[in-house]
């Protein structure tokens, strides 16, 4: 990946999407990529990348606001370079989660109706409550925590984060 300027941008609220993303772009620079990682809300300009990797949040299952505007605002130019795609949800964090899968990888039809990914990848994220800003948001997290729909903590895999990434090193480069 010699002279591989590659992006990685995300949206996040709470800071787990930002973590996965400043780890997918720490293992695509080991395998020799120029990187940059950046809040999808920094990003203006894609000329200076050859790949783009982009993620979001997943928030009612659909990506973060901001991520959707990015990816409706680059669109033509994303087109035109390699692009990887992920999601970080607290649903594939659920006991259980991994059966939900299918669902979860449904939430990117939106990115995959503009563009066209060269891969995706599907990851839980953390919950800490304190982090949620809305007391009523709040509340109904405790009490899904409570009933045991979800578990507080971090739930990224970070094995399975670095393995895509070094999945992505032969596919973001130009063919």
């Amino acid at each position: 990946m010699t002279n591989n300027n590659v992006l990685v941008t995300y949206a996040s609220r709470f800071g787990s999407t930002a973590g996965v993303a400043e780890a997918i772009g720490k293992t695509l620079s080991v395998h020799g990529a120029q990187v940059v990682v950046l809040p999808m809300k920094e990003v203006t300009d894609l000329s200076p990348y050859q790949a783009v990797v982009a993620g979001s949040a997943i928030n009612g299952g659909v990506w973060l606001p901001e991520g959707q505007q990015f990816m409706q605002t680059h669109q033509a130019e994303l087109r035109c370079k390699p692009f990887a795609t992920f999601l970080v949800c607290m649903t594939l964090g659920m006991k259980n989660g991994e059966q939900y899968r299918s669902h979860v990888s449904s939430w990117l039809e939106p990115v995959r109706a503009l563009v066209r990914p060269v891969s995706e990848g599907l990851f839980a994220g953390a919950l800490d409550i304190s982090k949620i800003p809305s007391y009523s948001d709040r509340l109904k997290f405790r009490m899904s925590v409570l009933f045991g729909v979800w578990k507080e903590g971090d739930h990224r895999d970070w094995n399975a984060i670095k393995n895509w990434a070094e999945s992505l090193v032969p596919l973001l480069t130009y063919h």
